[in-house]
């Protein structure tokens, strides 16, 4: 079972005389972690150090720290903390002390799994998306079942005829789904994967 955050968490920790301060955010996209890596980052700092996962895709920097002593913990305290589509930055204002390369690891990893441990959590739970259309006279009837399911309308636009829906569907539930809304259309609405 993995997680993502709900909201952005933040956590600060001194140690050795150096201020470690961790901001922690859900993304959808690498584009998304990079640009909170952007907005989040303070250029004043010794270092700006991150990592993101997003199913199978990650990636972290170390921002100047020795190679595999900033970016990697924190991949590490993400996957630690069971946590998907989660972006980490972790800001370092040196405090004159060196810590050595299992100081930082342990500094790095432990400030991000802090940080990840005291956040707003939700289950992540695998969608499917699902593009369907239905006439107008179907619309309400239909509708009134998403709920029953967990479909969330990500779209919706309106033609001479009716409606179509862009949806995103537990994918334990899309099956099911398609069959009422089959049954509810009388097998006249258009119900298919939006991958098709």
């Amino acid at each position: 079972m993995l997680y993502t955050l709900t909201g952005t968490a933040t956590y600060q920790e001194d140690i050795k005389k150096s201020r470690f301060l961790a901001y922690a955010t859900a993304v959808r996209s690498p584009s998304d972690a990079l640009r909170f890596f952007a907005d989040q980052g303070v250029p004043e700092a010794t270092h700006n150090c991150w990592a993101y996962r997003i199913g199978n895709e990650y990636r972290f920097n170390d921002d100047g720290e020795p190679g595999g002593t900033a970016g990697r913990p924190i991949l590490q305290a993400i996957e630690g903390q069971l946590c998907d589509r989660v972006a980490v930055l972790v800001v370092r204002w040196f405090g004159g002390i060196k810590l050595g390369p299992g100081g930082l690891i342990r500094a790095y990893g432990g400030v991000a799994a802090q940080c990840l441990r005291s956040a707003e959590k939700e289950e992540l739970i695998d969608e499917v998306a699902v593009d369907c259309r239905c006439d107008f006279a179907d619309m309400a009837v239909v509708q009134s079942r998403f709920t029953a399911y967990q479909a969330r309308i990500v779209s919706e636009t309106f033609d001479g005829k009716g409606v179509c829906w862009g949806l995103a569907i537990p994918r334990s539930k899309e099956a099911a789904l398609a069959e009422v809304f089959g049954n509810l259309t009388r097998g006249q609405g258009v119900w298919r994967a939006a991958s098709d």
